[in-house]
């Protein structure tokens, strides 16, 4: 779960939020998806997305209720996703669990994945705010432009920064800007409050894939549960690729094994490389100008604790791979 601290004043609302999950999951009366929804929610991840709905809605009397269904719709939008990423990245586990694709198979995986995109849409419905119910569509339609441009570019020697941060802007920041903006809509907060805190939740966004993609070569795989480096594995090039790329030595390296990566010795020395450079800061310092970028979006915005926590969230996604 994420940090109580930064998260004491929507504590009883993430409780609300874990409660509609918690009924949506078990409820079903067939067996099999019963099973299949039982255990995809009782991994529960730090719940970023619907907390940021649920602090940007705090600026604003506003109706608790439908806030909370917004946030929930969020969640589940995320979880869909993530059974979905999972296929395509041919996923062992997830959050140190094994993916529904690797226990029930990829058809069972595809079908569970839209079954939770579908409900999601319901709950979104059910605030009543047809703005909200657009924005929740389009994300869905960015998300899936994400994906299709990772596997457009996967296995290709490209290392063009525009078109990564048009992939994170899709895959990534789309559902973070979705969350913080939904969250403001439905308080009924005015239209440059509104603005400023799409583009601090999207920020966010990038900035959280950024922190991901970091992870990916330092971290210890049961924190980030999956093997180190396995983007490069699957042929994403992704910031601190793109850095280390710069390097003539290491480009070499990293063009023979984009096209084929079965050579396990390469894979370890691209690791070593990228660890032993500069290029893990380099990306962290570019998430790091995102979040001033964003906190400066929070200066127009009332001075109370859903700001202050807003502004602790930026720093919390920066230190999320100590």
């Amino acid at each position: 779960m994420i940090s109580k601290g930064i998260f004491d004043p929507i504590l009883t609302d993430l409780s609300e939020v874990e409660k509609k999950l918690s009924h949506f999951a078990t409820t079903s009366d067939l067996p099999l998806l019963s099973e299949l929804l039982d255990h995809t929610f009782k991994s529960k991840g730090k719940r970023t997305r619907p907390a940021l709905t649920l602090l940007t809605a705090g600026f604003h009397n506003h109706d608790k209720d439908k806030v909370s269904l917004m946030a929930t719709a969020v969640e589940m939008l995320h979880v869909a996703t993530l059974i979905h990423d999972d296929i395509v990245d041919g996923a062992d586990t997830r959050r140190g669990r094994i993916t529904v694709s690797n226990a029930w198979g990829n058809h069972t995986a595809v079908l569970l994945g839209d079954y939770v995109f579908a409900a999601s849409a319901t709950y979104v419905c059910n605030t009543g705010n047809i703005r909200a119910v657009k924005l929740f569509s389009e994300t869905i339609m960015d998300l899936s432009r994400g994906e299709l441009q990772e596997s457009a570019h996967a296995h290709k020697n490209s290392y063009n920064l525009k078109e990564y941060l048009e992939r994170i802007h899709f895959k990534t920041g789309s559902l973070f800007a979705t969350a913080g903006q939904s969250g403001a809509i439905l308080s009924g907060a005015p239209e440059f409050e509104i603005k400023a805190l799409k583009n601090y939740s999207l920020k966010l966004g990038l900035a959280f894939q950024i922190i991901d993609d970091v992870m990916d070569f330092k971290s210890d795989p049961k924190f980030i549960g999956k093997p180190v480096g396995q983007d490069v594995v699957n042929g994403i090039v992704t910031l601190p690729l793109i850095y280390e790329s710069e390097k003539p030595k290491s480009k070499i390296l990293i063009d023979e094994f984009i096209q084929c990566a079965h050579d396990q010795d390469l894979h370890k020395e691209i690791i070593a490389a990228v660890n032993s450079g500069d290029s893990l800061e380099r990306a962290q310092n570019f998430a790091a100008d995102l979040m001033k970028d964003a906190s400066t979006q929070l200066k127009t915005l009332p001075d109370n604790e859903h700001r202050h926590s807003l502004e602790a969230l930026a720093q919390l996604v920066l230190k999320r791979n100590s």
